[in-house]
């Protein structure tokens, strides 16, 4: 009876986050049908293309015992710099070359600061969230505090184009990004190492696991990922804005511990991430169409989001009971 009940947590526990994205969608919808149109659908999937790039970054690096409270920063630096280019009369592949350029540079620098320097993870990255946002602000000009005008025709394409279904390039890549970071994950080295490093890093490294590298090419990877975000965000507004990734960190955690993935490592799941991810974003638009004042909607979607996150902790203490 025991093994049976305990298995039955087990179940509740792997379609939790599937259930909670389900009865908000069910939720909005019964006090609003605007919620399911299909016009809001696409917009809903449209605006998640920068978390969910960066939450499956993300997410092996908190696998692997780790945290990067930079990837906002990253992603309005990254927006700010591609814009910058496509100003000053570069091309869009150009730009957007050396913008996921950059986005490999701020990574290996989160890596450098946590794996050579020594320096504690949540402390380096909170270095770095504000040293490149510091430089986005710098970029910009002070009186509009904005890069935007004589932008080339077509710069909102790639994030508001329909493509497919109605939905543009960003989200179809975000897609494939997920599917790759899936298989990296459940299928490669890299993702097994991940897992083994934040169940017992000390173990790892005693089997012969290079920790520092695979630590230091996750920060790399999660850079890569924020830098599409980054250039996906600047094609949606048609701008550069340095305060596009503000407190995304934040909603980038919470999505990653909606997902399942422990805090303090060893366990977790990308896919999982981005049901997570999908729900934040279902919760920020639905109260936007049932016109709820913003500085009530912060409230509302901590107080949907805390509780989910302590449920889903009760849950996870019964399983492990």
């Amino acid at each position: 009876m025991e093994i049976q009940s305990k298995f039955s947590w087990t179940t509740f526990k792997n379609i939790f986050v599937f259930l909670v994205l389900a009865l908000i969608v069910i939720g909005f919808s019964s006090v609003s049908m605007n919620f399911i149109s299909s016009a809001n659908i696409i917009n809903i999937l449209r605006m998640s293309v920068p978390i969910l790039l960066v939450s499956c970054g993300a997410t092996l690096i908190m696998v692997a015992a780790q945290i990067d409270l930079s990837v906002g920063s990253m992603v309005s630096l990254s927006g700010v710099i591609y814009c910058i280019l496509l100003k000053n009369g570069f091309g869009f592949l150009a730009a957007t070359l050396l913008t996921l350029g950059l986005g490999v540079f701020m990574g290996y620098i989160n890596g450098l600061l946590v794996m050579k320097l020594r320096i504690v993870p949540v402390i380096a990255t909170l270095v770095t969230l504000y040293l490149f946002r510091g430089i986005a602000w710098t970029l910009t000009p002070r009186r509009i505090g904005l890069i935007k005008g004589n932008m080339p025709e077509g710069i909102n394409d790639f994030a508001r184009a329909p493509v497919a279904l109605g939905l543009p390039a960003a989200f179809w890549l975000a897609v494939a990004v997920i599917v790759i970071m899936v298989i990296i994950q459940k299928k490669t080295v890299l993702g097994k190492y991940t897992a083994a490093i934040g169940g017992n890093i000390t173990a790892a490294e005693l089997s012969g696991i290079n920790v520092v590298w695979i630590i230091w090419i996750l920060y790399m990877i999660t850079g890569f990922l924020a830098s599409i975000g980054g250039i996906a965000r600047a094609s949606y507004l048609s701008m550069g804005d340095p305060m596009t990734g503000n407190l995304m960190e934040l909603e980038v955690i919470i999505a990653i511990l909606l997902g399942g993935t422990r805090f303090y490592g060893g366990e977790g799941s990308v896919l999982k991430t981005v049901v997570g991810a999908l729900i934040i974003m279902c919760v920020t638009i639905g109260m936007t169409v049932l016109w709820i004042p913003p500085y009530w909607q912060a409230f509302a979607k901590g107080i949907v989001l805390v509780g989910t996150v302590a449920v889903y902790t009760l849950i996870t203490h019964k399983v492990e009971a």
